[in-house]
């Protein structure tokens, strides 16, 4: 079980570390290109930079999903998952704790897909949080005294 867990832990800080280089160099992006000089969205660009920081978002969560399947597909025993196809479905359906239960892991190895449902909830969190964060910048107007920096 331990080993399980250091592996599980493992996959958390590599999707973490993608998740934060993905956010961060996103976000240099936005401000470098769509911001005014006070840091406020430019007003024409609101929407579509509102439709394509999802689009980067939901494409790091499947780059991230794809991750876990992938680990899957090497750490589990022949027959666990049968193609890779099939352990990405089911590490998306983990990671966004959806939880269909079409399938599942064996007791042995079930205690990843309970740290994957763990490590989704964690990042689906900093995605809401990161899609606020641009809201606000395309909700601040000039003179606001609780400026978005702060």
């Amino acid at each position: 079980m331990l080993i399980l867990i250091l592996t599980a832990f493992l996959l958390i800080a590599i999707t973490i570390c993608i998740h934060g280089f993905g956010t961060m160099s996103w976000l240099r992006y936005l401000l470098a290109h769509n911001t005014l000089a006070d840091g406020r969205i430019r007003p024409a660009r609101v929407l579509s930079v509102f439709i394509s920081t999802a689009i980067v978002l939901i494409s790091l969560h499947i780059f991230e999903i794809f991750v876990w399947a992938f680990a899957y597909m090497v750490v589990l025993p022949d027959g666990e998952l049968q193609t890779l196809e099939t352990a990405f479905y089911f590490s998306a359906v983990t990671f966004t704790t959806l939880g269909y239960g079409d399938i599942t892991l064996s007791s042995d190895w079930r205690i990843l897909s309970g740290l994957q449902a763990i490590n989704g909830i964690l990042l689906i969190g900093w995605t809401t949080a990161f899609l606020f964060a641009v809201l606000q910048r395309a909700w601040a107007y000039p003179g606001n005294k609780n400026k978005t920096s702060e």
